[in-house]
């Protein structure tokens, strides 16, 4: 029912070249500078957090963060370690951005 679609010369010319590079052993994926990955690890201080947590009334995961310096991902792990020892204890909030008090 019909052909496929007439290229512009500027496709023909990359696919040329493509087809040509693919010849030379080089893969149309392959990149020569890939970079390593590197595994970074955050440390958050405790006792800072303890400070904060011992004297807020109310506070959220985003709150700790910001006065801990640290990710909000990092600030929601020691709060499930708090959890789950007992030091905080969740009240409130939906989807992921719960309100805690100290315990």
């Amino acid at each position: 029912m019909g052909g496929g679609k007439k290229q512009s010369p500027a496709q023909a010319e990359k696919s040329q070249s493509s087809e040509a590079s693919k010849k030379d052993g080089q893969k149309k994926g392959d990149r020569k500078d890939q970079k390593t990955r590197t595994n970074i690890s955050v440390v958050i201080d405790e006792n800072q957090a303890m400070n904060f947590i011992k004297g807020a009334k109310v506070f959220t995961a985003q709150e700790l963060s910001r006065q801990t310096n640290v990710k909000v991902s990092t600030a929601n792990a020691l709060l499930q370690k708090l959890l789950q020892k007992g030091s905080v204890k969740r009240v409130g909030g939906y989807s992921g951005h719960h309100i805690y008090v100290p315990a």
